[in-house]
């Protein structure tokens, strides 16, 4: 792991703490899938005990989540929340956990919480599967919106002018044979993910891979996340996805009552 500067506090006027803060902030938000404690301590050169009171602040008040399965601290999206009011300064981490949970036990697959940024879907939290054969990725993994269906769930939703801007920026590119690379055939899928609700991806950005998703909205019906199953293809077949499907609706219809709460 590459070595990051120390924090160098030589003007009176700055606050210690506070620099140390955000300096933890910022580190985490440069390593997405997470960093330990003794990590952070170690990358910012700065003694174990404060870096044990500053991030337990910082779970306490939403701003990190402990990852279920290494414990490393992760950043939640409670700062991009601040300055989105139609979600109500809430932590969409910190809503969708529960039904994260719940959609894996009722589907017996891994489950995860995605956000679109910069036209890719960013994996924010998963409930792994306790299948022997899994499907999983790390936390912080940006793929693209279009060749997964949790991005396909968010690209349905989007207002008009929006989803022409996506066509206009994002070059279309065929991941495996299943992918879909033009427009025209995008548009027809997200026509039917529209009328089911939930979004589909058979394969089309990694082969041996099915997905079922749907968007998470906020109170003004705009896809602020979404929520998906994942699993071997040889496991979720065809004729599972509108079970599957239904179940990331109720999932993602839960975590949108908790964010307006």
């Amino acid at each position: 792991m590459l070595q990051e500067a120390s924090i160098p506090i030589t003007d009176d006027s700055l606050a210690p703490g506070t620099e140390r803060t955000l300096a933890i902030l910022e580190l985490l938000g440069r390593h997405r899938a997470g960093l330990s404690l003794t990590e952070i301590a170690r990358e910012l050169d700065l003694p174990v005990n404060s870096v044990f009171r500053i991030t337990g602040t910082l779970h306490s008040r939403g701003y990190l989540q402990r990852r279920e399965d290494d414990k490393r601290f992760v950043l939640t999206n409670k700062l991009f929340d601040l300055s989105r009011p139609q979600v109500r300064e809430k932590s969409l981490v910190v809503c969708a956990l529960e039904s994260l949970k719940w959609l894996r036990d009722a589907s017996g697959e891994t489950t995860q919480l995605l956000t679109s940024v910069n036209h890719k879907m960013t994996v924010l939290e998963q409930c792994i599967s306790s299948q022997p054969i899994k499907v999983s990725s790390t936390v912080g993994l940006q793929v693209p919106m279009y060749s997964c269906a949790p991005g396909k769930a968010v690209l349905a939703h989007l207002p008009p002018a929006e989803l022409d801007a996506f066509f206009a920026n994002v070059k279309l590119k065929q991941y495996t044979t299943t992918t879909l690379a033009t427009r025209s055939a995008l548009e027809a899928d997200l026509t039917k993910t529209r009328k089911r609700g939930y979004a589909t991806d058979l394969a089309e950005g990694l082969e041996g891979i099915h997905c079922a998703a749907a968007a998470v909205l906020d109170e003004y019906r705009y896809p602020v996340a979404a929520v998906t199953v994942m699993a071997p293809s040889f496991r979720l077949k065809r004729d599972q996805f509108e079970k599957l499907g239904h179940l990331c609706i109720q999932a993602a219809e839960t975590i949108t009552r908790r964010l307006l709460a």
